[in-house]
């Protein structure tokens, strides 16, 4: 009986690879090589990336209420501490918005904050 080189699951693997590197430039879209590495290469910057992306997100939420805090007379870490010692569990992400499309209600938050910190 004749010697099977995997054709059909090796055909399979380098598809899936290729299709994998769909839009890629150069040869790295059709060559299995360059295919292979590129791929392998984007899955471990997408590994790395997602973690980095939730910390990115919160240092964006923390620059966007700091700045809104600085426009109401506090920093950031007042602004925080005040809402602890006033009892408002609001996280960063639910702030920033706040922050960012309802200044009003923010600032009464401000206000709340502060007279937290007075007491």
């Amino acid at each position: 009986m004749a010697r099977v080189s995997s054709g059909p699951a090796r055909r399979a693997r380098k598809k899936k690879v290729l299709d994998q590197a769909k839009g890629y430039y150069g040869r790295r879209k059709n060559t299995f090589r360059a295919a292979n590495q590129a791929v392998e290469k984007a899955a471990q910057y997408a590994y790395r990336d997602r973690r980095a992306k939730k910390r990115m997100f919160r240092s964006l939420w923390i620059q966007r209420i700091n700045a809104a805090a600085r426009v109401n007379d506090l920093t950031y870490a007042g602004f925080m501490d005040g809402l602890n010692k006033a009892g408002i569990d609001l996280d960063r992400k639910v702030l920033a918005d706040i922050a960012v499309h309802e200044p009003e209600a923010f600032a009464c938050l401000a206000v709340q904050a502060r007279q937290a910190l007075q007491r």
